[in-house]
């Protein structure tokens, strides 16, 4: 067991490649073939941080107090406030920041197809076959593995072909009365932002580099379709644009 695990630490699957930058007054663990973990403390504010109160999030641990030590998937950075924020309330915190898993997988699969052009090659470049290879290298955790989700707004993101396959996929992932914690832009946003767990409703939010444009703006009826399989679903609308939502599976 290595040292992080035992403070309840895990990042990323075991094929995971993402990295997460350390921020000002923040350092860097790497760990060999794997990510990297923001593990710092006394972290000046950033000019680009704000924080916004969430009643998602209020919500979202209101329907995992009293779990004891539960496990939870974070889908972004492994920012070491929202790690503390947990791990001091008993769980055990997965990072996986899959929208920079996936930039890292299409620039790999762009780099093969281009070494090898051949129709056998541009066939596993569909959208609904990429995604398929994808979620086959990443992801890879045993069915029933976690209590919560946070899945934040990275649906936004991803092309629909994805989105789809990938909440299956987690849908599996996550046990009966499991909590998913996901928020939907209400139109396209002007900008790429990242969120750190704050407090109990509040989120720091971080203006960053865009890693891709949005993809999609999703409707009640489509967000309803793509979590078919969860029997609750409780909506908080912001000024913002930004809708939270949590599922119940």
């Amino acid at each position: 067991m290595g040292f992080l695990n035992k403070f309840g630490i895990s990042i990323g699957s075991p094929v995971s490649r993402s990295t997460s930058p350390a921020l000002p007054g923040e350092r860097n663990v790497h760990k060999p073939n794997g990510p990297m973990v923001a593990v710092g403390t006394n972290r000046l504010p950033e000019p680009q941080e704000t924080t916004r109160i969430s009643n998602g999030l209020k919500e979202f641990l209101w329907n995992l107090d009293g779990l004891g030590r539960g496990t939870l998937l974070d889908l972004g950075p492994a920012w070491q406030t929202t790690l503390t924020f947990f791990i001091e309330r008993g769980f055990r915190v997965t990072s996986d920041d899959i929208l920079r898993d996936w930039s890292q997988f299409l620039t790999e699969d762009d780099a093969k197809a281009k070494e090898n052009p051949t129709p056998e090659v541009f066939a596993e470049r569909t959208p609904e076959v990429r995604a398929k290879r994808f979620l086959e290298q990443n992801l890879q955790y045993p069915p029933s593995s976690f209590d919560a989700l946070l899945l934040w707004d990275v649906l936004d993101y991803f092309e629909p072909s994805l989105a789809k396959l990938m909440i299956a996929h987690l849908t599996e992932l996550v046990r009966p009365g499991a909590v998913v914690f996901a928020m939907f832009h209400s139109k396209k946003p002007a900008g790429f932002q990242r969120y750190r767990v704050a407090g109990t409703n509040t989120l720091q939010v971080l203006s960053a580099k865009p890693i891709f444009p949005a993809q999609k703006v999703y409707q009640n009826r489509e967000i309803q379709e793509l979590f078919g399989r969860f029997r609750t679903m409780k909506s908080f609308i912001s000024r913002d644009q930004l809708r939270e939502t949590l599922f119940i599976k």
